[in-house]
């Protein structure tokens, strides 16, 4: 009835309802850009954010060296962060001052590479051929070397500490250690276990 008498007492009541309209749509249009927006902004701040965690919460890449042939091969000061060089030949290789933590070298031919320096923590020399490298200051902590050849190694300031070797090995090499390494402080024949 109330609509009834407004539409007589008011002829432009259609463009009045349509100008009414035409205000609460761009409102409401406004209102929801500006939510959409916010989201969006948001959305594109969280994908930027969960990019640059990726990004920066990997130290390296790890790379994939299996079985490859790298005689004389030059890898010094490199970060090689879990990476595998599994059965690769690696004979006279350069791993000076590199970072090799984690890394497997199962079964790998390392005959004569330079390791000086070097940080393998808690990687796999097991069945490795160390035989005449040169491991001076290099860090072998929680290293698996259980089949390893150090034969001839050059082990002087060498950190073995929590390394597991057999029994054999280990007296070998306690016949030639020396040296404390510079960077964990640690002795060499203590780090061995010598007696």
């Amino acid at each position: 009835m109330i609509a009834k008498l407004y539409r007589e007492f008011n002829p432009g009541w259609r463009q009045d309802l349509a100008q009414h309209l035409a205000r609460y749509l761009a409102q409401y249009l406004a209102q929801c850009l500006a939510r959409c927006q916010f989201l969006f902004r948001w959305l594109y701040g969280l994908c930027g954010l969960g990019l640059a965690v990726v990004l920066l919460s990997t130290p390296a890449l790890a790379y994939d060296y299996n079985k490859e042939f790298l005689v004389n091969a030059d890898f010094s000061g490199r970060d090689l962060t879990d990476s595998s060089f599994t059965k690769a030949n690696l004979r006279g290789a350069n791993f000076n001052r590199s970072k090799l933590q984690g890394v497997s070298f199962f079964g790998a031919n390392l005959e004569g590479a330079n390791l000086e320096g070097a940080d393998l923590s808690f990687a796999t020399l097991d069945s490795a051929r160390l035989v005449n490298a040169n491991l001076k200051n290099a860090i072998l902590s929680g290293a698996f070397a259980f089949n390893t050849q150090f034969s001839g190694a050059e082990i002087a300031g060498a950190d073995f500490t929590d390394v597991l070797m057999r029994d054999d090995m280990q007296k070998q090499l306690c016949q030639r250690a020396t040296g404390t390494n510079p960077t964990t402080g640690q002795d060499t024949r203590e780090s061995l276990g010598c007696y």
